[in-house]
């Protein structure tokens, strides 16, 4: 019987899909020990494939214009019944999936942080602004190049892609031409790296979804989005992505596009807010906007997801208001009407 055809008596043995980079595979494992722990009569195998943000590493994310860059290839085998679910870098997946497809859960979240590693020439530094003028600090985000032209506009930037291995030892490489990376706190730490952290970024935004890994499955298999969601959801994460989503899919953005946002519960986890950022990939303009949101308690499942969207759409029409449109357009013009 297939994947979505089965029944839950007779779902003990399940596969995942996954990217086959080390960090995939560490996220995957992570999330599998999570579900087998709760549920000790469940087998999970692991499948593994290369996307197409995986095979194009010659050219920057932001000139690929995907933004399935890094799941198209694994929703492909979800749908057909090969894989039961996904297991994605939140940060990752696009705001609008493709259809029958759903964020069925969103694990707890990790530290979302940008980091700076240092390159073994440079072990005597620690921070960005300690580095010589001109000196070069790869990432492959145009998000973080926005935000740190305007805050360290003595150095300079560089694309650098690869899974974290890579671009780790592209950065070690005797001929490398970079000072220092930015990359993720969290990949850092689940692969191990941590110590390799020189500086944290607090006055750097961060990705919609980093730090969180998404579970996806199939929108008709009932059984399978309520497993995940139960054994691995995190409710507070969930509201944060949901938020944070919601802000990327009204500014119409994904990976290709500068935008930069932070989340925060207060008040005993009652209320969430919303700090955002739009920067033109110069640094020259910036937008920001920031707003809250407070849940009520004891509020159902749907009337918090609402609140947590809502949140989203009012820092977005925010952001509108204030000029992002502007900076937007410029990076990706709208397409012209049919009539």
């Amino acid at each position: 019987m297939s994947a979505s055809g089965a029944t839950s008596d007779q779902r003990t043995k399940l596969r995942v899909g996954t990217r086959s980079s080390k960090l995939a595979l560490i996220q995957t494992e992570h999330a599998v020990e999570q579900l087998t722990k709760q549920h000790p009569e469940i087998s999970v195998d692991v499948a593994t494939m290369k996307t197409i943000g995986d095979k194009i590493q010659d050219i920057a994310m932001s000139k690929i214009g995907d933004k399935g860059l890094f799941t198209k290839e694994l929703e492909a085998a979800l749908e057909a019944g090969e894989i039961d679910f996904v297991v994605h870098s939140a940060k990752d997946m696009p705001t609008q999936l493709a259809d029958n497809m759903e964020l069925a859960a969103v694990m707890e979240r990790v530290d979302p942080r940008d980091a700076v590693v240092m390159s073994v020439k440079n072990k005597d530094k620690k921070r960005l602004d300690e580095l010589p003028s001109g000196s070069v600090v790869g990432t492959g985000s145009v998000r973080r190049v926005s935000q740190l032209r305007r805050l360290y506009p003595h150095l300079e930037f560089m694309d650098i892609r690869g899974n974290l291995n890579t671009r780790m030892a592209k950065l070690d490489a005797e001929d490398s031409p970079y000072a220092a990376l930015v990359l993720a706190v969290a990949g850092m730490q689940r692969l191990g790296a941590q110590a390799r952290i020189t500086q944290t970024l607090d006055n750097v935004l961060h990705a919609v979804g980093q730090g969180a890994l998404g579970i996806e499955a199939r929108a008709d298999d009932v059984y399978m989005k309520q497993l995940v969601a139960t054994s691995l959801g995190h409710t507070p994460t969930w509201l944060a992505c949901l938020a944070e989503r919601q802000l990327m899919r009204a500014l119409e953005g994904g990976c290709s596009v500068p935008i930069g946002v932070r989340t925060q519960w207060s008040n005993e986890g009652s209320t969430l807010s919303l700090q955002a950022i739009v920067a033109s990939p110069d640094g020259a303009e910036a937008v920001e906007a920031d707003a809250s949101a407070t849940f009520a308690s004891g509020a159902d499942a749907s009337a918090a997801d609402a609140c947590a969207v809502d949140l989203g759409a009012r820092v977005a029409a925010l952001m509108r208001e204030r000029g992002a449109s502007k900076i937007l357009d410029a990076i990706h013009p709208p397409e012209p009407s049919a009539n």
